[in-house]
């Protein structure tokens, strides 16, 4: 009996820790959860080139904090490509509400998501931005999860971005913890980090580690993660994200 109460002890215990970040991001009103949808701020943040004045093909990844509460835990991630001479961007992202999920269509590439401003997580452009466009949109239509959705612990919006850079060589990408989903891997255990600097085990998406040069080490456990980045020295917890030095944009610009 005493073991059992031991065990559930440290469950309870282990549980209110993983919490403790996303608890705190609400409390201190660091993600919004007032408004409709409809009337929450989707303007550009002004991080992207204007395809009107830079004629250079451009390949970038963003990440903002989810939509109302689920924003205290993570982030959504998208890819927002333009060929060379385009007027537009595309953006490439997996949305909840659609079936199948996997929508690219032409759209403002840096703004916010209901309320939460993006942030830049890489940056490609010229012709390493053209050659990666073709094969981010073929990745895009081989996604093999377009018809399923699971906010936890995957497939979401945040497996489907870390499907697409594993497939697509070149385009490497080191993924915040704040990343929920982005450890759900859609065949076997084992496999590259999307920063392409290391390598990572994780079983379900639900329990998981991760080694490489780019994220440092990092634990997932029941989808929640948090790590050390030793390169640019950072503590990484669950919902908050960074604690340190900021990460590295990724790319030939960044």
């Amino acid at each position: 009996m005493k073991t059992l109460l031991r065990w559930l002890f440290g469950l309870v215990a282990l549980l209110a820790l993983l919490l403790a970040g996303p608890v705190w991001i609400l409390a201190s009103n660091q993600v919004n959860t007032d408004g409709h949808w409809s009337s929450l701020d989707r303007s550009s943040a002004g991080l992207a080139p204007d395809p009107m004045q830079v004629q250079e093909a451009v390949v970038q990844v963003y990440a903002a904090r989810a939509y109302n509460w689920r924003g205290a835990f993570g982030v959504h991630i998208w890819i927002a490509t333009k060929v060379e001479g385009a007027a537009d961007y595309r953006l490439h992202q997996v949305l909840s509400w659609r079936r199948p999920t996997v929508v690219s269509s032409i759209d403002i590439p840096d703004r916010a998501w209901f309320g939460h401003l993006p942030e830049l997580l890489a940056d490609y452009r010229g012709a390493e931005a053209s050659r990666l466009i073709p094969r981010i949109a073929d990745a895009v239509a081989r996604y093999p999860q377009a018809e399923l959705y699971r906010v936890w612990p995957g497939p979401n919006s945040n497996s489907f971005i870390a499907w697409v850079i594993r497939e697509v060589d070149g385009l490497d990408v080191a993924l915040p913890t704040t990343a929920i989903g982005k450890d759900y891997l859609f065949n076997g255990v084992a496999t590259t980090a999307p920063s392409g600097s290391g390598y990572q085990l994780s079983l379900g998406g639900v329990v998981g580690i991760m080694f490489a040069l780019e994220e440092g080490v990092e634990i997932n456990l029941l989808g929640l993660s948090a790590g050390i980045d030793f390169m640019r020295p950072a503590i990484k917890l669950p919902g908050i994200g960074r604690l340190g030095m900021p990460a590295k944009v990724m790319g030939n610009n960044g």
